[in-house]
């Protein structure tokens, strides 16, 4: 089953991360990443190696600057070290380094990445149980979890180009979730 996810990109991706976490949160599933800012007691090295190590998926996120920057390509080769399975996100265009060209990448262009997070929560989905949902409300700010839509609903409201609706269980205003990550539209 898999829970947690580690996340490895390189500082100028730092807001694609962000926005992976942010995905990852709403299905309920814990990432970490060597870039965030906690545990300034240890150093780089061992929280890389401690959220390698506590993690079920790898995914690295890897463009022009992900491909040439050192620690990347070092947390790559740990996971891969590691036997963990890898789920790498790649932006069109860019070739995937060495120990990853086995893989089938999720590829993106900068304008489709939420496409991208659609697919991999898709696939992490037909690989885990996924039940739960959380959502923070856009109106009142209450965080309520809910039973996850199912994957036809998330597959009808994509094909038909529309949002995903919940109710706020606290001012019991309509939320439209987005099908790919289910961040809330206001």
């Amino acid at each position: 089953m898999i829970t947690k996810i580690y996340i490895a990109h390189c500082e100028q991706d730092e807001p694609l991360a962000q926005e992976l976490a942010r995905a990852l949160w709403a299905v309920e599933l814990e990432s970490f990443s060597s870039l965030y800012r906690k545990a300034r007691i240890l150093s780089l090295a061992e929280r890389i190696r401690f959220g390698v190590r506590q993690s079920d998926c790898f995914i690295p996120i890897i463009t022009q600057q992900g491909m040439i920057s050192p620690e990347v390509n070092q947390e790559i080769g740990f996971a891969v070290g590691t036997d963990q399975l890898i789920i790498p996100l790649l932006e069109t265009g860019i070739e995937l380094p060495v120990l990853l060209r086995h893989l089938q990448p999720i590829g993106f262009y900068p304008e489709t990445y939420e496409d991208a997070l659609g697919r991999l929560i898709q696939n992490i989905r037909q690989l885990t149980k996924l039940d739960w949902l959380k959502i923070k409300c856009p109106y009142c700010g209450e965080e309520m979890t809910q039973y996850i839509s199912s994957e036809e609903e998330v597959e009808r409201a994509l094909l038909a180009g529309t949002h995903l609706l919940t109710i706020c269980s606290y001012c019991q205003r309509n939320i439209y979730l987005d099908p790919r990550t289910f961040s809330p539209k206001p």
